[in-house]
């Protein structure tokens, strides 16, 4: 509870643009439904992740397996969510002509995710902090497999499914903007963490604290001289609010604010470049995209 929808809704708003009309109310529905089982694989991801991560809170609010009488049940609660996906598809969608490719859509998306997280879990464990395991390379591979294919690309898979518009050149037009578009998505979140406004974003960022392999430390490692590289070492990763501080400091003389503006420039110009090369006599349409970009350019929360 608590969260903004933005997949699920992304399903509906999908088709409507690319049906160039509003939906009918059945259209909608099943649309939604769509939406709604977006929504159950995050549940089902955010739920096993709080666990594995050893999460306090999520969204201001205890994890749901730290809350009363609930506990390891949560692992069950995290596997009911997932399966909930596939009796939905069943009662809603088994006369539907994609229904098969609903399934593999469902399964290969979850995969994806899934191995993201694994990568995540062993360059960067919590409680073993050694910057040598990190990278661009390995950030890009994390954040692209853990965030970009179910938060951008299913969606919009989905909807296509849904209105008979899933040709191969059709799915790989929008693999080719939405994982870029993914990525770019998550290292504005990294960014937000260590610059962004508690205030505005809603929470303060614990990134650093918490030994994340963010963009920012990447981009710090890759630009540090030896004196500084030896500072994050010692300080990065610890539950420590002076080493944090030394961390930031690090950030600041690195200019990393800048060399973030300069990569969010670049990523959007290059973004905007292959939506403005999509073929729309396909039943694609740029404004699918745009929309995308035009939630997440420049925002501060």
């Amino acid at each position: 509870m608590g969260g903004k929808y933005n997949r699920g809704m992304s399903v509906p708003d999908t088709a409507s643009i690319l049906l160039s009309r509003p939906l009918t109310s059945d259209e909608y529905y099943k649309t939604a439904m769509l939406g709604w089982m977006t929504e159950l694989l995050q549940a089902f991801f955010l739920v096993s992740d709080d666990i594995m991560d050893s999460s306090i809170t999520r969204r201001g609010s205890p994890c749901w397996y730290r809350q009363p009488n609930v506990g390891m049940i949560a692992l069950n609660d995290a596997f009911m969510l997932e399966a909930s996906i596939y009796l939905l598809l069943k009662q809603h969608y088994r006369s539907h002509p994609s229904y098969l490719g609903f399934i593999e859509l469902f399964h290969e998306v979850t995969f994806q995710t899934e191995i993201g997280q694994e990568c995540d879990l062993l360059t960067a464990p919590e409680d073993v902090v050694d910057l040598s395991q990190f990278s661009i390379q390995k950030h890009s591979f994390i954040v692209i497999y853990k965030t970009a294919y179910y938060s951008f690309y299913l969606p919009v898979a989905l909807a296509l499914h849904y209105l008979d518009l899933a040709t191969e050149s059709n799915l790989k037009q929008a693999h080719d903007i939405l994982i870029p578009l993914g990525e770019y998505f998550q290292i504005q979140d990294d960014y937000l963490d260590a610059y962004g406004s508690p205030e505005v974003i809603g929470k303060v960022g614990t990134d650093i604290l918490d030994n994340k392999c963010s963009w920012m430390i990447n981009k710090a490692l890759d630009l540090a001289t030896p004196e500084q590289r030896h500072i994050l070492d010692d300080c990065y990763g610890r539950k420590d609010g002076a080493k944090e501080a030394e961390v930031k400091k690090i950030y600041q003389e690195l200019q990393l604010e800048r060399v973030y503006q300069e990569y969010e420039e670049r990523a959007v110009g290059e973004i905007k470049a292959r939506i403005a090369n999509i073929d729309e006599e396909t039943g694609l349409k740029k404004q699918v995209f745009e929309s995308f970009l035009a939630k997440i350019y420049k925002r501060s929360k």
